[in-house]
């Protein structure tokens, strides 16, 4: 309960819950891959609520139709939640520190990055489309990180508001999980005691994190998700090679 509250209010704030839910249920003795699906079935009503909130702020992606990427989501995130599916435990276990660690690198790094190759690279459509493939089969399968990897990769395009590209990307990433959760649900993969509890605090804490990000600076939240995230990968490592 504790966790899906932390994990809302990450998500409302910063982002990076899923550094939050999936170590909690792994450590409350879920395995990994249900532990990874549960937590994405726990925190989707958040990201599907501030979708809904940013529904008068979507724009093209330079001549990109929203239908268009919607339909890469829907599909990258099937992929992705079947390629989960048929990860077996040990190798999902083995590949868990480093989903860990990419999603902290991305989300400590994917801004000011994706700042510096603006000022000396721009890429066509067709490449954004390409990345946007991978980016979705991420998102279904892990998905840490994956919102400020797809806006480090859309500023290449070329200037695009950031408010739009918030809005973009949060209801992609919601695309995704969403069909991601209906195929873990499909194939039984969630635990339900541990996936409901989280799933109420969480959106409890969504609303408080909405609340919270109005009075801490960004800075310090992304701080606070950082260094957590880091300890959390730092530990499953060590767990790994254990």
């Amino acid at each position: 309960m504790a966790a899906g509250f932390f994990a809302g209010t990450l998500n409302a704030a910063a982002g990076g819950g899923s550094f939050v839910s999936i170590p909690a249920m792994i450590f409350v003795g879920l395995p990994s891959v249900t532990a990874n699906a549960s937590s994405t079935v726990a925190l989707v009503p958040g990201t599907l609520a501030s979708a809904w909130a940013w529904r008068h702020d979507f724009q093209t992606l330079h001549g990109i139709r929203l239908p268009v990427l919607l339909l890469i989501s829907l599909a990258g995130g099937l992929a992705g939640a079947l390629l989960l599916l048929a990860t077996t435990q040990r190798a999902f276990d083995g590949a868990l520190p480093w989903l860990l660690l990419v999603g902290t690198l991305a989300f400590a790094f994917g801004r000011p990055l994706g700042a510096a190759l603006r000022q000396r690279v721009r890429i066509g459509r067709g490449a954004v489309l390409a990345a946007q493939v991978v980016l979705s089969v991420y998102a279904g399968y892990f998905g840490g990180g994956v919102g400020i990897m797809m806006m480090a990769t859309w500023g290449l395009l070329g200037d695009i508001d950031i408010k739009a590209m918030s809005a973009l990307r949060t209801v992609l990433v919601s695309v995704a999980n969403l069909v991601a959760v209906a195929c873990f649900v499909v194939a039984g993969s969630v635990h339900w005691p541990e996936t409901l509890v989280m799933l109420v605090s969480a959106i409890v804490g969504g609303y408080a994190g909405a609340r919270l990000a109005r009075r801490v600076p960004d800075r310090v939240l992304r701080g606070f998700v950082i260094l957590f995230s880091a300890v959390m990968t730092a530990v499953f490592f060590w767990r790994a090679w254990r």
